[in-house]
């Protein structure tokens, strides 16, 4: 049987909205418990964000 992504297979996941909705809930209130930070302070702050911040590259050898 062929394995297909978790994305494929569950419907929670399958609408893009309720997706970002539930992921930032998610993260929110993990955050708070690791910060003492607001969970609501927290999603407002998600999901005011319209993209990711981009990943800065450092330049030269990683040594």
């Amino acid at each position: 049987m062929k394995n297909k992504p978790l994305i494929e297979t569950n419907p929670h996941l399958k609408v893009p909205a309720k997706y970002r909705k539930a992921l930032i809930a998610n993260v929110a209130s993990s955050t708070a418990v690791e910060t003492g930070a607001s969970v609501e302070s927290i999603a407002r702050i998600l999901a005011e964000q319209d993209k990711p911040l981009p990943i800065k590259k450092k330049n030269g050898s990683a040594r």
